[in-house]
């Protein structure tokens, strides 16, 4: 018999997710905290009549973290990563007749 360890992300009696692992778990967490925080921000601009859409774009904020940060100006983009210069092809040179 084998002994499985799940974690599970619940919110007001209710299962979001389920991990294998406890950090991605947490991480998990954390986003819906922020998506929670969003929300809240979202409703004090009196932009949204939908409730719906205010949490869509909450958890759309949330799952893009990163990118807000940048865009805010708190974080500095990661800098892609460099591409391995291609190297040229070798390619035979056909054999040249002399021209006497």
């Amino acid at each position: 018999m084998a002994v499985i360890v799940k974690y599970v992300v619940e919110r007001n009696g209710e299962e979001k997710m389920t991990f294998t692992s406890k950090s991605e778990a947490d991480a998990y967490d954390k986003m819906l905290d922020m998506a929670d925080e969003m929300f809240a921000l979202l409703g004090e601009s009196e932009l949204f009549e939908d409730e719906a859409k205010q949490e869509e774009l909450s958890m759309f904020l949330a799952q893009k973290r990163e990118q807000v940060l940048v865009a805010l100006g708190a974080k500095k983009a990661k800098a892609a990563p460099k591409k391995k210069a291609a190297k040229p092809e070798v390619v035979a040179d056909a054999p040249q007749e002399d021209a006497a």
